[in-house]
């Protein structure tokens, strides 16, 4: 009888300090309720442009360009929507694509239907609102000299981005669509510092006489306080809200120093 009433009793005590113990991690008043931090959403906006000039060839985004954030940003839980001038199908400059230029991001979209599916149906900029989101990337490719940098839709996109302290990053040739933003009577690009796509690079590639204009001469005569690295090699440049990276190889870069803004 002894043992029995020395095991109801240990029993009892132990049940009192498991209640003891839920009292004492149950908040007392709804402000101690924690609550989940927000999902940051980025828009991606690429070029609907894929004639390369009057030489016939095919042009667009460069895949690189496009997938490295993508990937670097929506592992770490950021929602992406993709938009383009035209909406739809946006055309992907074929060279990227070619085996020769491939990484582990390109192999990994190469296999990733659900994106492919999703980059197919891009909604049409004009469509796009900006309080919707975060922050906005442009990939870059030569595309988006044509269209991107004369769009009046994405120049305003751009300002209301920037107005409402919101990240704007760009890669490779997408500063080219800074080109001819304006903010209070100035151009945005005036004492920034930043990179992109430089004229060495451009003509290694054979497109100097190609291109609508040269990417490093067009912001430097707007003010921009334009640096570089070595030819190919990552190197991106942060400003303020503005973030700009210099070749395909700073993709990754860029979308790390964006994801540090957003958190």
């Amino acid at each position: 009888m002894k043992q029995i009433a020395f095991s109801l009793a240990l029993i009892l005590t132990l049940s009192c300090k498991e209640k003891e113990n839920t009292m004492e991690t149950t908040p007392q008043n709804d402000s101690e309720t924690v609550t989940a931090t927000p999902t940051k959403k980025v828009l991606f906006v690429v070029t609907s442009h894929d004639q390369l000039g009057d030489t016939r060839e095919k042009t667009g985004f460069w895949i690189e360009e496009f997938v490295a954030p993508y990937y670097e940003l929506t592992d770490q839980g950021v929602l992406i929507t993709i938009a383009s001038p035209k909406g739809g199908q946006p055309p992907i400059d074929p060279r990227s694509s070619d085996p020769s230029n491939a990484t582990d991001d390109t192999k990994r979209f190469d296999k990733d239907i659900a994106l492919q599916e999703k980059l197919a149906h891009t909604i049409p900029l004009a469509e796009v609102n900006q309080s919707d989101y975060d922050a906005v990337f442009y990939p870059g490719g030569h595309g988006p000299l044509w269209d991107l940098a004369v769009s009046e839709t994405s120049q305003n996109l751009i300002v209301s981005f920037y107005n409402n302290n919101k990240p704007i990053a760009f890669v490779c040739h997408a500063p080219a669509v800074l080109k001819e933003v304006i903010i209070n009577g100035e151009h945005l690009v005036k004492g920034k510092k930043l990179t992109g796509f430089t004229n060495t690079e451009e003509e290694a590639v054979g497109l100097t006489k190609v291109v609508p204009f040269l990417l490093e001469d067009a912001l430097q005569a707007n003010g921009a306080q334009f640096s570089k690295g070595e030819n190919w090699a990552p190197y991106a440049v942060e400003d303020g809200l503005l973030i700009t990276g210099q070749n395909p190889a700073s993709s990754k870069l860029v979308a790390q120093k964006l994801l540090h803004q957003l958190n």
